[in-house]
């Protein structure tokens, strides 16, 4: 197995949280850091506190994709970084990518009617993701690597909502988390000579709103 190379070094606390939204804004996230134990902050007791979350939290957003006040991914993100600081393990949870397709995925928890998915995915430097979006809210923590995020938003004509352009871009690296709202679409590139790794978490998607898009031919297909 390819070794992070933070291993031992624990992930930036004053890395940023930031957000995706469904018009395409990257914001930058104001939110309280929770304190790290001295024991272990136990998988179990991340998925038991996520459960909490969402029975209490909504995952509405504004007509422009931005999240509103009490939304889950605010209240989740920070448990992300607890967890990842908390439990060194999990940086070592990943499967070696093969060269084709050039990425993998490990599923950490998957539990069916559980509204949660869990990944570690590895990405080998010279592939790029297809333009997507994830079709449900998500969270996204850099574990080693860097990677380039592109920015994209459909086009506000009704007749034309295949219709994308890039409206900007970031590089993440360790310690970074992102949160996207169901219908943000992005693309990511790995950079650098060293696979990045990602600690990833998905709600229940709708795969019939899920769309991988050509942004050259100006269509979409069901990805």
């Amino acid at each position: 197995m390819i070794a992070p190379n933070n291993l031992h070094t624990p992930l930036d606390t004053e890395s940023p949280n930031l957000l995706l939204t469904d018009s395409g804004e990257c914001l930058a996230l104001d939110l309280e850091e929770l304190e790290i134990p001295e024991k272990p902050y136990r998988l179990y007791r991340f998925l038991t506190e996520l459960e909490d979350i969402l029975d209490k939290t909504s995952d509405d957003c504004d007509r422009f994709g931005r999240v509103l006040p009490h939304h889950r991914i605010c209240a989740i993100i920070p448990l992300v970084r607890k967890l990842l600081l908390s439990s060194y393990w999990l940086q070592m949870e990943f499967i070696d990518p093969p060269v084709d397709p050039g990425w993998s995925v490990k599923f950490l928890y998957d539990e069916y009617e559980f509204p949660l998915t869990i990944q570690m995915v590895a990405w080998l430097p010279g592939n790029t993701s297809p333009i997507h979006n994830h079709a449900t809210w998500g969270i996204v923590a850099i574990v080693d690597g860097q990677e380039k995020n592109l920015f994209w938003k459909r086009s506000l004509e009704p007749e034309n909502q295949e219709r994308i352009e890039c409206v900007g871009e970031t590089i993440l690296v360790p310690g970074d988390i992102i949160g996207f709202t169901p219908d943000a679409i992005h693309s990511v590139q790995p950079l650098g000579n060293e696979p990045v790794i990602t600690f990833n978490l998905y709600g229940v998607t709708d795969y019939q709103k899920r769309f991988e898009f050509d942004p050259i031919n100006h269509s979409a297909k069901l990805f």
